[in-house]
């Protein structure tokens, strides 16, 4: 009769049951949150300025696009099926809608660098990035062939929609700075009273 044991594992302390790796596990996250902790991770506001620093560093890059035909021409299928953003080319042009885009981009952007030291042009940073983003998430459901048909439809995304996916968690990042300057700056309206 043949050993049908020979591929298990032991462990330093003989145990084959694999149940000594909950203590272990418990002992590894236990080293590694405080090797985090030692970095620095959970430093006061630290979550919040990199946040901010990323949506500033995607404002200046996505700005930046909107100024050439290349990306102009690549956001057509977008402008032309977004309920709020399709009066841009009546009114603006293939090029003028893309320049405005980008005007505004930049414009949000350098109002949430602002917002580092201000948080009051933060806010109006924050603000106008949520509309952003509510723009352009509300594409999702007007983009054609969005879905892949070959996978039954919905909720198989694919090409442009896969693409505004993205939109939904930059919109949460835009909510987070909202509320977090909202709250920072009525705590400094009320400590101003306080004097």
């Amino acid at each position: 009769m043949k050993n049908t044991d020979t591929h298990k594992v032991v462990l330093p302390t003989g145990d084959i049951s694999g149940k000594a790796t909950a203590p272990a596990f418990a002992q590894i996250m236990n080293l590694l949150i405080k090797i985090l902790t030692k970095l620095g991770l959970l430093k006061k506001d630290l979550d919040y300025h990199v946040v901010r620093a990323s949506m500033v560093i995607i404002y200046f890059f996505f700005g930046y696009q909107k100024w050439f035909a290349y990306e102009a021409q690549g956001l057509i299928p977008f402008i032309s099926n977004g309920p709020l953003i399709s009066w841009m080319y009546p009114v603006f042009g293939i090029q003028g809608a893309s320049w405005f885009l980008g005007v505004s981009e930049w414009l949000f952007g350098a109002l949430l660098f602002l917002g580092f030291w201000n948080k009051k042009l933060g806010i109006l940073g924050a603000l106008g990035s949520c509309v952003t983003f509510i723009m352009t998430i509300t594409i999702i459901p007007f983009m054609p062939d969005g879905w892949a048909a070959s996978a039954g439809g919905f909720p198989a995304m694919v090409g442009n929609v896969a693409f505004l996916m993205k939109d939904v968690v930059l919109f949460a990042v835009s909510f987070y700075l909202l509320k977090q300057d909202v709250m920072r700056a009525s705590l400094s309206a009320e400590s101003a009273k306080a004097y």
